[in-house]
């Protein structure tokens, strides 16, 4: 899952009952929109520039409490960007000065970044309180595109991942190398199913909001 939807995976592999991952996804963001005050922090989505050159970019126009890091590594030449918003602003020029495009995002909070950290407290406070069940199959971090199935690491990679990048493209690439050839885009909407067409064409991505959506796909 992107982001949030790693809950929905663990939900899936077994390892989060429905009711504790929608109590912790509630108290989740609820954490992340109370950590940093409204017109403090900004993201952005850069195009057309590597990511480690855009990694790069960013430590070059941070400056001491006014920083800005990737935060969702989307794949296809899209990287989004998430930190203080002058910062943000510095890099946005900064891009387009090297022929990126910039594109500002409406969002109600910096997310995947630093300044998440006091959300990221208070998500790894929740999480000891839950009980981790073993997962049935492995599910790739978005924090560091790799499989996990044990509980520690259950914990490990929810709390990172509030304050570091979703790692979508090395993710689904490592789900292509493992030998997945198809994957199913849950819930309404395509736009998983566009990045991962982005990241790898050989991967074909059924999107579909109802079982019978997927009942049929399964059937070509």
């Amino acid at each position: 899952g992107h982001s949030l939807g790693e809950f929905s995976a663990l939900v899936a592999a077994g390892a989060l009952r429905f009711g504790d991952a929608v109590r912790l996804v509630r108290l989740r963001g609820q954490a992340m929109q109370e950590a940093v005050p409204s017109g403090v922090g900004a993201m952005a989505a850069i195009v057309g520039m590597a990511s480690d050159s855009l990694e790069a970019l960013c430590k070059e126009v941070s400056r001491e409490g006014d920083e800005v890091s990737p935060a969702n590594e989307n794949g296809g030449g899209q990287v989004v960007v998430a930190g203080h918003k002058d910062a943000v602003a510095r890099l946005c020029e900064a891009a387009k000065g090297r022929k990126a495009r910039a594109i500002p995002l409406d969002v109600s909070a910096p997310f995947h970044c630093s300044l998440m950290r006091p959300a990221a407290e208070r998500l790894q406070a929740a999480l000891a309180e839950v009980e981790i069940l073993p997962l049935a199959i492995p599910v790739v971090a978005n924090v560091d595109a790799t499989p996990y199935r044990d509980a520690a690491a259950v914990r490990d990679r929810l709390v990172r991942q509030v304050t570091g990048r979703v790692r979508w493209e090395a993710s689904v690439q490592a789900l292509v190398a493992a030998g997945v050839t198809r994957a199913y885009e849950l819930g309404h909407g395509r736009v998983l199913a566009g990045l991962c067409r982005r990241i790898d064409r050989g991967l074909a991505v059924l999107p579909g909001a109802a079982p019978g959506d997927f009942a049929d796909a399964s059937a070509r």
